[in-house]
């Protein structure tokens, strides 16, 4: 069993950035025809660029995955283009609101739990057909480690990947005997774009939670989504992958 992905057809949303970025990579250079779907198109479109530049196979797909039709017509495309869907990971997602429940506002909430946590169900929903129809396939949805324990000051963000972990066992439940896998993958801290902007002291406060003294890198996670996706993983659907440097150890 290996970890190559020749002539198999990848849907990665978050591509444009951060571990999504890196997974499209990587799956691309093992071979993949990688469906870049991100937000903004113009970001999504130099990362399709730059793998087909590389010898790579990959389009650039528009969506807000907190939009079912969005998610939709980007599974459409993606059959569209390679004839079918064998493998997706399901990894866009925003950060915020913070504060104590009674001070978080509905309308943020609510916005959180589309891209975080329906946005899972939206892409299952419309992939899991077409792996089926390719004969099985397998998915990897991005939680956190606020999926497994609680932070105080970020409730709807808690809410919404400990919806993703039950959602994932639930599905994984349902397709195990039909050939799809589907597991969930757990980061601590990563040292993405999203973080860039962060105060040196709340940076440092961040590194602090992880023992293991520095946070996650992209590549890092990358090569757990890998595993997952590949055949090497062909016994391991239903589970919850963590990559924390230790931060739910404590």
């Amino acid at each position: 069993m290996s970890q190559d992905f020749e002539g198999k057809t990848v849907l990665v949303t978050g591509a444009a950035s951060g571990i999504g970025l890196a997974t499209a990579a990587a799956l691309a250079d093992r071979g993949a025809n990688v469906v870049v779907v991100d937000l903004k198109l113009d970001a999504a479109r130099e990362v399709a660029d730059e793998i087909s530049g590389r010898g790579g196979s990959a389009i650039a797909v528009a969506c807000n995955v907190g939009k079912p039709e969005d998610v939709r017509a980007a599974v459409d495309a993606a059959v569209a283009r390679f004839g079918a869907l064998h493998l997706a990971f399901n990894n866009a997602g925003i950060g915020g609101p913070l504060g104590l429940i009674a001070d978080i506002d509905i309308e943020a909430y609510r916005n959180l739990m589309e891209v975080n946590l329906h946005s899972a169900f939206y892409c299952m929903h419309y992939e899991i057909p077409e792996m089926l129809r390719a004969g099985g396939g397998a998915i990897v949805n991005m939680a956190s480690v606020l999926g497994l324990v609680g932070d105080a000051q970020s409730g709807a963000y808690v809410a919404a990947k400990h919806g993703v972990a039950g959602l994932t066992k639930a599905a994984a439940l349902g397709y195990a005997d039909k050939g799809i896998r589907i597991n969930s993958i757990h980061p601590g801290y990563i040292d993405t774009p999203l973080l860039s902007s962060l105060p040196k002291e709340v940076y440092d406060a961040l590194v602090g939670q992880h023992p293991i003294g520095r946070l996650g890198r992209p590549e890092e996670v990358t090569q757990v989504v890998l595993f997952l996706l590949s055949d090497q993983a062909s016994f391991v659907t239903g589970s919850q992958y963590v990559v924390d440097g230790a931060y739910t150890t404590r």
